[in-house]
Order: C-alpha cells, then structure tokens, then sequence
C-alpha cells in the first residue's frame, strides 16, 4: 500500500518531436561578409497524455539575418514523455513546469546546434535557461491576469 502513495518521477521517453532547417535566400546570402543578427526563442508547454502522464515540448526558434535577409532558420521541437504520480497538487505545476525542462532542454541545445553545423554554419550554442525563473514569471504573469478579474 505504501507503494501505491511514493511520489513517482520517471522519464518515459525523450524524443525529437519536429526539426526544420530553411536557407530561402543561398546560395547568394552565402557570400555575404557582414555579420549575422541572431534571433533565439523559447517556449515551454505541458500537455496530459493520460493520467499521471505529461509531455512536455520546448520549441527553440532560431532566426539568423545578414540585414534584412534571412541566412538561416531553425524550428525545434523537443518533447519527453515523463510519468508524475502522487505529487501534491501544489507542487505538479513546478515539477512539469521547470524539472521536465530542465532534462529535455540539452537535447534541444544538442540537436539544434548539430543542425545548424550539418547546414554549414559555426554552431549556434544557446545559453543555460533558469527554468524556475522562467515558471516563476509566467505564474506572476499568470496572477496579475487573474487579479484585476477578481477585484471587479
């Protein structure tokens, strides 16, 4: 019986989900001497498969131009599979919201800077990403939506 209540962690599965590559404008942007503006965006998202079942997918966007033309663009989805049971209520959100992350987010960094190398380009190497501060926000954010709703 006490098995059945033990707070359970597991990764199920870690997995490239999506990966794109576009160079709309080689081989002439190739020959450019200027250098390059780099553009990188993340977003989070958790979704429930089935009970105790969560994936969670981190889509890195990086957009490279030499002025107004696109050198480069990535989209990457990287997603894992992670099973969360017997976790209070008021701890799931930071386990899906910033340990899942946390384990699927080298992955992302890995694929996205192998991608962009096999294009022919020096690696674009993202930095460290402090999940926790990242949730932390988008709770604050999430908040301040709620509290003018509720003083009305």
């Amino acid at each position: 019986m006490a098995d059945q209540t033990a707070p359970v962690f597991q990764i199920q599965r870690v997995y490239l989900k999506d990966l794109s590559l576009e160079q709309p404008n080689s081989p002439g942007i190739l020959l450019e001497q200027k250098q390059p503006n780099v553009d990188i965006q993340l977003a989070v998202a958790a979704t429930t498969v089935a009970e105790g079942l969560y994936e969670v997918t981190i889509t890195g966007t990086v957009h490279t131009k030499v002025e107004d033309k696109t050198l480069f663009l990535v989209e990457a989805k990287q997603a894992g599979i992670f099973e969360v049971r017997n976790i209070p209520e008021e701890q799931l959100g930071a386990v899906v919201g910033v340990a899942c992350p946390q384990i699927v987010y080298p992955y992302l960094r890995g694929n996205i800077a192998d991608v962009i190398n096999r294009a022919g380009f020096p690696p674009v190497h993202m930095a460290e990403i402090n999940f926790q501060a990242m949730y932390d926000q988008q709770q604050a954010q999430a908040n301040a939506q709620q509290a003018p709703a509720t003083t009305q």
